[in-house]
């Protein structure tokens, strides 16, 4: 399974949205070099509150391109960084991987999945509306979550606009993704 990186965003303040970039550069074990939710332990607020000693397993958030037609047929408009994702991509079923799918990125990056983004109410501050567009229940009750994967950084290497995403699926029985 294979795709395209079509954007990377970072920030080094907490907000929101993130500004694209002409390149990002990925740090083994810690994210995106100069992102406010780089480092070892947990950076998202809530996380913090919790349990600051917790695991990282947050450090690069990606998202997929195809969602954004998705949710432009409903009247919204999202571009690439306004959901806070470090790496757009296309081609490539992200909520279709399970929990440690690596993804080989460019010529040197490697991204281990580690579970889906979970979707909380700063997107309705966003686009009033949206949330609903991005987590839903399926027929049977069974959250939906649509807003991307979480991963961390196994092998840094800078990632540009245009690189390829090869996924490598884990061996064994795999394990869908759950909320990280």
């Amino acid at each position: 399974m294979s795709g395209t990186v079509t954007a990377v965003s970072s920030n080094g303040e907490y907000s929101f949205t993130k500004p694209n970039r002409d390149s990002i550069m990925l740090l083994a074990g810690l994210g995106v070099e100069g992102d406010v939710h780089a480092g070892v332990t947990v950076k998202h607020r809530s996380r913090v509150a919790q349990d600051p000693t917790q695991p990282n397993l947050r450090q690069v958030h990606l998202i997929h391109e195809e969602l954004f037609a998705e949710v432009s047929a409903e009247g919204f408009e999202v571009v690439p960084g306004d959901l806070g994702e470090n790496i757009t991509t296309r081609g490539i079923d992200l909520l279709g991987l399970p929990v440690g799918t690596l993804l080989r990125i460019g010529d040197h990056a490697v991204l281990e999945v580690t579970g889906l983004r979970n979707p909380c109410l700063q997107i309705d501050n966003f686009q009033d509306g949206l949330l609903k567009q991005v987590v839903g229940r399926d027929e049977d009750g069974n959250v939906v979550r649509r807003a991307g994967v979480m991963s961390i950084v196994k092998q840094g290497g800078a990632v540009y606009p245009g690189d390829t995403i090869e996924a490598e699926l884990p061996s064994g029985p795999h394990r869908p993704l759950e909320r990280v």
